[in-house]
């Protein structure tokens, strides 16, 4: 009996001891639902080699349109055609317009899981546009190939690189986006170049070729390694038609309408004013294009980094005046040096202007199960933005000698500076006059 007492009472001991199991509840409340998504990795392999795939989709989608401008400089001297110079935008208009509405038609189609159909079409879709364009010897087919059937297939690959990377980080995803969209500046400084290298050399035809055997190059990394991580639970719908009486995000909206209309104006013919006024030779004329690119990769990056601490309002509203006052500066251009600063600090204010806008539609944008389709329907109506200032300034310019500069950069000048005063307005209306707040 002692030895029975004396098992039992050590037994009770121990069991006094050792450490008490969790409550049922809570070891289960940590643990994740049957089939529910993993947290991003925020690295490793996989998730780096997704920001590569979407910089070399960036490279071929927003690149190849910021290179426009050396397509529009070249068509004005009437070697492929003859046309005024509001007819040649609007095929670098229509392209970016068809990019821009991609957002709001195949963004559902993303959500579906079809990750590899839209590249597939995407890349077939810029390629076969690029081999068209090089056999193109009138208007109205280099408007379907290069902005119809190159616009649809850089929308197609726009939407996969923007959707992608916040499945793979959430603590990283600032600096994932910023290297991966880097790659538009990249595309619109190595596109330009070998399509002026080559011209003269080879021809228009084989010029475009070029572009697109290097475009269909490229676009087989991100073929082979990008792979849909997460499914969103469900598609998105494609209009949110509680938008339309969401003040301040509709007023956000015809802010940045107007703001691409007046930038738009300068991306499109910055070039062309530079050999049409004889301000620098042929050759920096074409190399305008890549300067302003260079510094709107800075742009896209410095200013993304400090709207961490800053909020992107504190920065857009600014950015936009400034960028309206060097466009009206560019009035007074006479000279090359005057040129390069007005590229170099435009090409950098530029990068505000691109980058801020998702970030300030995240915080006008209170259901955030909402995101995708509000940003796709803001950026389709911004579009339209795009097809009134590039058409409309080259309708400004007009096609009696001397050509009116002066009226293209007021227009595109005041359009910027208004969008700045909207957007100053609209970050009052939302955080005060406070400056040292985070807006």
């Amino acid at each position: 009996m002692p030895s029975a007492v004396s098992s039992a009472s050590s037994l009770e001991q121990e069991k006094r001891d050792s450490p008490e199991p969790p409550p049922i509840v809570e070891q289960t409340s940590k643990v994740l639902p049957p089939g529910g998504p993993s947290p991003p990795p925020n690295g490793g392999l996989s998730a780096w080699l997704h920001v590569a795939g979407s910089f070399m989709l960036y490279f071929n989608s927003w690149g190849i349109l910021n290179a426009f401008g050396v397509y529009q400089t070249y068509y004005e001297s009437g070697s492929l055609f003859s046309r005024s110079s509001s007819d040649i935008s609007w095929i670098g208009s229509i392209q970016a317009f068809m990019v821009l509405l991609a957002g709001i038609l195949v963004g559902p189609f993303y959500d579906r899981g079809y990750l590899r159909p839209l590249l597939l079409v995407g890349t077939f879709g810029l390629v076969f546009g690029h081999m068209m364009l090089s056999i193109c010897n009138a208007y109205w087919q280099v408007l379907l190939a290069q902005g119809f059937c190159i616009g649809i297939g850089a929308g197609c690959l726009f939407v996969p690189c923007v959707s992608i990377l916040p499945t793979y980080f959430s603590t990283k995803l600032g600096l994932a986006v910023g290297l991966a969209a880097s790659g538009s500046s990249l595309g619109g400084i190595i596109y330009p170049i070998i399509l002026h290298r080559l011209i003269d050399r080879v021809g228009f035809g084989w010029s475009v070729r070029v572009i697109g055997f290097l475009a269909l190059g490229t676009l087989l990394f991100p073929l082979a390694a990008m792979r849909l991580r997460v499914k969103p639970p469900k598609a998105r719908s494609f209009i949110d038609w509680t938008a339309f009486t969401d003040a301040p995000y509709m007023f956000f909206v015809i802010a940045s309408f107007i703001a691409f209309m007046g930038l738009f104006t300068q991306l499109f013919f910055l070039s062309f004013f530079t050999e049409n006024r004889h301000i620098a030779s042929t050759e920096i004329a074409f190399y305008i294009v890549p300067i302003f690119n260079a510094a709107s990769c800075l742009g896209r990056s410095v200013p993304n980094a400090i709207a961490d601490k800053t909020g992107p309002f504190n920065l857009i509203s600014p950015g936009a005046i400034i960028s309206g006052v060097l466009i009206l500066c560019t009035i007074a251009v006479t000279n090359k040096g005057g040129l390069i600063v007005i590229a170099l600090l435009s090409g950098f204010i530029s990068g505000i202007l691109i980058g801020m806008p998702p970030l300030c539609f995240v915080i006008l944008t209170k259901d955030k199960t909402k995101i995708g389709t509000r940003v796709g329907m803001a950026y389709a109506i911004i579009g339209f933005g795009v097809l009134a200032g590039g058409p409309g300034g080259g309708r400004i310019l007009g096609t009696q000698n001397p050509l009116g500069w002066t009226g293209l950069w007021i227009f595109g000048g005041v359009s910027l500076c208004v969008a700045g005063f909207m957007y100053a307005g609209l970050r009052v209306a939302q955080y005060g006059f406070k400056i040292n707040i985070k807006a």
